[in-house]
């Protein structure tokens, strides 16, 4: 407490005793796929498609991570990480015109375009502003075309925060390294455009390097593929729509579809905070896609689902329409509904935007074959569009069958661990435990007021316990704080059943 040795009149600052719990966001994917330019391997954050395009290139043949990132943002989504494979194949001329290009020296600096990289990049040295700026001071502008896409103010000086190589590192465009032998001095203003490797990123099955299952698991310590997603928190769903374009051209068999499908759910489950979305394989039937996902597949995981069939959509590499597989589409409508109604609610019953039809029109007797084992169909509807109409996951467990659930409880997990984070190393006593209580029922009874948690009030709702009867002196011991939750999560409505019955008036019964 503090010490009042003067009178007078003192104002102190108390820390309230809620610390208010804030949901984390529910609706943020990750892709893996191919693409026609950009890096490789290193998850990137884009939030628009225009900043997509700028950064991995737009359609490509034979490819669908570009369709699947096109339709998350359509029906949706706001906020993407893509993790970009292949390459080219070792020995092919597109390997030796995607050797690092030569680099352009100034002051000192050489400066070159990062691999992977096309299109034209340049860079422009200007002065920097205020008035009498220091000798080592000065601009830098990196520009994709006409567009300023990256600016640096840099210092000469290695010592200082502002040294240009330091300021680089994290650059999407450019590289910049120390020129041998040479003393660092600010460059003159001038522009200079940097050469790429305009045959960096060929088609794949034109010179890519061969694909097997090992390039979409990734290295941990590389931080590639589906590991490289793990460093990522606020991801919540995984698609790997390329993983079916690989099978088509032959980089991988069904046993390799399987393999990776494996590693993405492994991935999702290992995390707990995150859902794959799977597709089936292409030109399957519904009798097939049982088969396949009985026997071939045999997933049981509360952590993905599968949709089926694939999607046709406009393709503007060819000019006409193509199918595609679903999961970006889906992933942005998973986005759409948790917007504007809450992940609690079941993302069924959407219109897929940009779907003109298509591969298969199942019938409703077809869905009665997938939708108990948990293949979530797309189905076209008179005067109703395309729609989503399934919401289920891959597990076995009926506590974890529907969709939403899972999606609930990682949402509610995780908002409470990062809103608890103040607990730690606190005195271990009533008052914490007490605080605790406060902060969580706070939380889950605004989820239950907006319709999140079944119950007419929110006792039935949910549950907080954080007492002396599951924290006993043995548990304080050892430095643990446990609080037992539990919630009455809201299912949906996947059978409505009207029953009508037939009755007259005729006959009417007199007491006598």
């Amino acid at each position: 407490m503090p010490s009042y040795l003067t009178p007078g009149v003192y104002v102190e600052e108390v820390q309230s005793g809620a610390r208010p719990i804030e949901g984390v966001g529910t609706a943020v994917a990750a892709f893996v796929g191919f693409a026609e330019s950009g890096p490789f391997h290193e998850p990137t954050l884009v939030t628009n498609w225009d900043q997509y395009v700028q950064t991995f290139g737009s359609f490509t043949a034979g490819t669908y991570l570009t369709h699947a990132v096109y339709g998350y943002f359509a029906n949706g989504g706001g906020t993407a990480y893509i993790v970009r494979i292949g390459g080219p194949a070792q020995g092919s001329g597109q390997d030796a015109v995607a050797q690092a290009p030569a680099p352009a020296a100034l002051g000192g600096f050489l400066i070159s375009a990062r691999p992977g990289v096309s299109g034209e990049i340049s860079v422009e040295i200007a002065e920097p502003e205020g008035e009498n700026p220091p000798e080592d001071k000065f601009r830098l502008l990196v520009r994709q075309g006409s567009k300023v896409v990256e600016t640096y103010d840099a210092s000469t000086r290695k010592n200082v925060k502002g040294y240009l190589v330091t300021q680089t590192r994290d650059s999407k465009l450019i590289e910049v390294t120390e020129q041998p032998g040479v003393a660092q001095s600010r460059p003159t203003a001038q522009s200079v455009a940097l050469a790429t490797a305009t045959a960096s990123a060929p088609a794949p099955g034109n010179g890519v390097a061969t694909l097997d299952a090992a390039e979409y698991v990734g290295d941990a310590a590389a931080r590639t593929g589906f590991a490289g997603l793990e460093s990522i928190d606020e991801i919540t769903m995984v698609a790997v729509p390329d993983l079916m374009s690989a099978y088509q051209r032959g980089d991988i068999d069904a046993e390799g579809v399987k393999t990776v499908q494996l590693a993405v759910i492994s991935h999702c489950e290992q995390m707990g905070d995150r859902v794959a979305v799977l597709d089936t394989p292409p030109g399957l039937n519904a009798q097939r896609v049982r088969t396949w996902r009985n026997d071939d597949a045999g997933f049981d995981s509360r952590y993905a689902t599968v949709y089926y069939p694939w999607v046709k959509v406009f393709d503007p590499a060819t000019g006409r329409n193509e199918l595609v597989p679903p999961s970006g589409h889906v992933s942005g409508v998973w986005a759409r509904s948790d917007g504007e109604r809450g992940v609690h609610k079941a993302p069924a019953n959407e219109v897929i935007r940009g779907a003109v039809d298509l591969e298969l029109r199942l019938s409703k007797g077809e869905q009665d074959l997938l939708n108990p084992i948990g293949v979530n169909c797309v189905r076209a509807f008179p005067g109703r569009g395309i729609r989503i109409w399934g919401a289920r996951t891959l597990s076995s467990d009926p506590a974890w069958r529907y969709l939403n659930v899972r999606r609930l409880f990682n949402y509610l997990e995780e908002s409470i661990l990062l809103g608890t984070q103040w607990v730690v190393f606190e005195p271990n006593d009533d008052r914490l435990w007490s605080s605790i209580r406060r902060n969580v029922t706070a939380f889950l009874t605004e989820e239950w007021r907006r319709g999140a948690l079944f119950g007419r009030t929110a006792e039935e709702a949910f549950y907080v316990k954080c007492d002396r009867d599951n924290n006993p002196q043995e548990s304080i011991d050892l430095g643990r704080v446990v609080c037992e939750i539990g919630v009455s999560p809201v299912k949906p409505a996947e059978f409505v059943v009207f029953r009508l019955a037939q009755f007259s008036d005729s006959t009417s019964l007199v007491d006598e």
